[in-house]
């Protein structure tokens, strides 16, 4: 089965253009791309001028299975990804229990293969129970199909036992994924220290301290050699620390939330629960010096870090509530609010939602090429609409665009060269 779409703004991240041309489907690939005549196929699709991209790859998703399903299941979580045009999932491992076993992880595996019509690629625990103080068997795991090892929100603390996990990650060439916040300045804050957090009266945490856990991290990066990408980079102080980094050979990416592009710390005014995050969100300066830091290439990758947090959880004062928010279906129409604003065009917007995050794990999606696979996603950027949440797919609907005005809706995803979501 041949199937072309033609008449498309293909989103080329890795030549860096936006051009009107075709693509061609053959099977599970890209066949050819072009700007002439089209070739003949058995399906044509008009894509009206609209937007052809690669499919998104979102880093930090979590699905709450097992242990917390009614928060999340994987086939809710794939329905929701494929509305928001997100191909890949690359899950936690912060889940009850954790994933920190090859016998846990087959059974994600086994999971999402049976109910997720979107890739599913899972992380493992860094530590076992995520407890911080014994290594995961990392070879076994890897053998299982974990594409990478992070203990999510809950830090390392014990500085020998990371430096001898990232020391045998390194051995066996694995992703370690860390999650830059000081542990002890961090515990129970609600809000990033300053002017706004003590009128409001909310526990606050300096951005020192993603500065200070960063610090740490890249010094046992440069001791070990590991791969390692920081999960989210959220404040201007912490560039420097990364810049370096990356000037003296290491290897190290970073990411950022969508979240943190495109909200601050002053959405939590009215002390909606629905914009606590971990972590808090930052100033305005802190928020515009990440968005040119993505522009720049120095903030690699851009993702949704969804969340699902049921009602009983978000529906507490502002500092006892649970953190977190939904975003696999806002994760591009409220990247689009940084593209509309002129600070990110599509071509690098979707370098850091799906080609930089793909190369990081050595996946082959994140392209327009011929012979790449034909994860895909058709959309048009400028379809206004306001948001409503309990329309939204996810089964937790704690999302901070509740009722915000967004434009880019996703028209078609495409995974493996099926169809997997049509905008009706």
């Amino acid at each position: 089965m041949k199937t072309i779409l033609t008449n498309a703004r293909l989103i080329d991240p890795e030549a860096g253009t936006d051009s009107l041309g075709w693509l061609l489907i053959e099977g599970e690939t890209i066949a050819a791309t072009g700007a002439d005549t089209p070739p003949a196929a058995d399906h044509v699709i008009d894509c009206g001028g609209k937007c052809l991209a690669p499919g998104i790859v979102d880093i930090g998703v979590k699905v709450c299975e097992p242990g917390e399903r009614h928060k999340e299941s994987f086939k809710s979580a794939g329905l929701a990804a494929a509305a928001g045009g997100v191909t890949t999932l690359v899950t936690r491992p912060d889940t009850a229990p954790a994933i920190d076993t090859p016998e846990t992880l087959e059974f994600v595996t086994r999971r999402a293969r049976e109910a997720a019509p979107v890739r599913i690629k899972p992380m493992a625990a860094l530590t076992k129970g995520r407890e911080g103080a014994e290594m995961v068997e990392l070879g076994f795991l890897m053998d299982a199909g974990a594409v990478a090892f992070t203990d999510c929100a809950r830090v390392v603390e014990n500085t020998k036992v990371l430096s001898r996990a990232m020391t045998y990650a390194r051995s066996l060439g694995a992703l370690v994924i860390g999650h830059p916040q000081e542990p002890g300045l961090s515990k129970g804050a609600a809000a990033t220290s300053g002017k706004f957090a003590s009128l409001k009266g909310l526990p606050a945490v300096s951005a020192m301290a993603e500065r200070m856990a960063l610090d740490r991290d890249l010094a046992l990066v440069e001791m070990t050699g590991v791969k390692y990408h920081a999960d989210q980079i959220t404040t201007a102080r912490a560039l420097p620390a990364l810049e370096r980094a990356k000037a003296n050979g290491l290897d190290v990416t970073a990411g950022i939330s969508i979240h943190h592009l495109t909200l601050n710390e002053l959405d939590v005014g009215d002390y909606r629960t629905f914009f606590k995050l971990t972590p808090p969100l930052r100033s305005e300066d802190d928020r515009l010096a990440l968005v040119q830091a993505v522009a720049e290439g120095l903030i690699d990758v851009i993702c949704s870090m969804h969340d699902p947090q049921d009602e009983e959880s978000k529906r507490l004062p502002f500092e006892e509530a649970a953190a977190g928010a939904v975003g696999l279906e806002t994760l591009l129409p409220a990247a689009m609010r940084l593209y509309h604003a002129g600070a990110l065009d599509l071509p690098t917007l979707f370098r850091a939602l799906s080609l930089n995050p793909s190369r990081r794990l050595g996946l082959a999606t994140g392209r327009l090429a011929t012979g790449a696979p034909a994860d895909l996603v058709l959309f048009d950027p400028d379809t206004p609409f306001v948001l409503d949440r309990t329309k939204l797919r996810s089964k937790s609907k704690n999302t901070p665009f509740d009722e915000a005005r967004l434009q880019g809706r996703v028209l078609r995803t495409y995974v493996a060269g099926q169809e997997v979501f049509a905008h009706a």
